[in-house]
């Protein structure tokens, strides 16, 4: 990593950083964001919404505890991301069938649609960055790494 940096005006010793796998991983989710960001922003997507959307989009009915548990994300964060995504008309809640205290979440008709504009979107991102790979072996070995450090 020894380009590490962007344009700085010195050049910046970046020391033990280079090293940790956890430093490198947190420079590689910052660059896919700025460019997430550069592709959906202006469908006001970021991509912790745009994972909420996937996620509801595979399994409509899932209450917003558990899709906030599959993303691994706080559940207090997901009632205000919900409530933008609803205010977008792309997801609506609707009582859970089994716990009247829960709500599901599912798509709206025009969330589908949009749905399969923004992940066009951001497959067209994911195959410029993974460009930058040697090829699928090396994606393959990628995505599979990732996985092993998620769990």
């Amino acid at each position: 990593m020894a380009n590490d940096t962007k344009k700085t005006d010195q050049t910046v010793d970046f020391g033990i950083l280079n090293s940790l796998v956890g430093y490198r991983l947190r420079r590689a989710q910052m660059n896919f964001f700025t460019k997430f960001s550069e592709v959906c922003s202006d469908l006001g997507i970021s991509p912790g919404l745009f994972a909420i959307i996937a996620i509801v989009e595979r399994n409509p009915g899932l209450t917003q505890t558990a899709v906030a548990q599959a993303l691994g994300n706080d559940r207090s964060a997901m009632v205000a991301a919900v409530d933008k995504l609803e205010k977008m008309d792309i997801i609506e809640r609707r009582p859970a069938i089994n716990d009247r205290r829960s709500y599901a979440l599912f798509m709206t008709q025009y969330g589908e649609t949009f749905f399969t504009t923004i992940s066009e979107r951001v497959m067209e991102h994911e195959q410029i960055m993974a460009a930058r790979l040697e090829g699928d072996n090396e994606l393959e070995w990628l995505l599979k790494t990732l996985d092993t450090l998620s769990y």
